[in-house]
């Protein structure tokens, strides 16, 4: 892995590359209160293919950002965008989980040319209700319990953050304007939307797959919000097959995984 410094206006971005440079780019959005590390479980399967790109959005875990720096969604998506200038890389694929999934969503809509393919996992339209996200997870975790299935080891490395006045600029600006459905419209390329059957965003999930003409909803069993954090195994297959066959066949949806 290799971790640089990208310096924007206000900002100072924590970047980590892995993966060899002659590889296709992917691009990673972390969750709400997740650095980078949140992709360590799934990070050795896409090392293989991909030139994965991470970073923690401006006043989150090791980037910092001025308190008076601008913060928001169209700010982290063009962060994003001045990353892959710095790195002399042009097209991405984009992978975001949840808050996540907002900026991936952003990006696209901001920097469309720079956009091969879009998976958003956890993904919703509107404000969070992290009470139903916490009693979703609890159900979730007792179904994979019943299922045999072992949840994986957690971090604290994971949600540790530098400063947490920045922190909390920087997740509440993204949520004040709760309503995301103008990102969606116009997307062109192959969308993979993947949410598990206990993850309150759900049917906000399901209204985003309508405003995408083409995309794909794969609904992920025995998981609650924080897909990835919870079966990254099952996230990282779940993605891989949608690159495989290069992007969804067509206006459908998928069962569940």
């Amino acid at each position: 892995m290799t971790a640089r410094t990208v310096a924007l206006d206000g900002a100072r971005l924590h970047v980590e590359v892995d993966g060899p440079t002659d590889a296709p780019a992917l691009l990673l959005f972390s969750g709400a209160r997740c650095t980078t590390g949140m992709w360590e479980p799934v990070l050795p399967g896409l090392v293989e293919r991909f030139l994965v790109i991470r970073h923690d959005v401006r006043g989150t875990g090791r980037s910092w950002a001025a308190a008076d720096a601008e913060f928001g969604l169209d700010r982290y998506a063009d962060d994003a965008a001045a990353i892959l200038e710095h790195l002399g890389v042009a097209g991405v694929m984009v992978w975001g989980m949840a808050f996540g999934a907002r900026v991936a969503l952003a990006f696209a809509a901001r920097h469309p040319e720079r956009v091969l393919a879009l998976a958003l996992f956890d993904a919703s339209l509107e404000a969070p209700d992290t009470d139903a996200q916490r009693r979703g997870a609890q159900v979730a975790a007792k179904r994979r319990a019943e299922l045999g299935l072992r949840d994986p080891e957690r971090r604290p490395s994971w949600f540790e953050h530098e400063d947490e006045e920045t922190l909390r600029k920087s997740l509440a600006a993204a949520y004040r304007d709760p309503d995301h459905r103008h990102y969606a419209q116009g997307v062109q390329v192959p969308v993979l939307i993947a949410t598990g059957d206990h993850d309150p965003n759900l049917p906000a999930s399901r209204r985003l797959q309508e405003l995408i003409p083409g995309a794909e909803l794969a609904v992920l069993e025995a998981v609650g919000h924080g897909s990835v954090l919870a079966r990254p195994d099952l996230c990282l297959e779940v993605f891989l097959e949608f690159v495989e066959r290069g992007g969804p066949p067509g206006d459908s949806e998928g069962g569940e995984r």
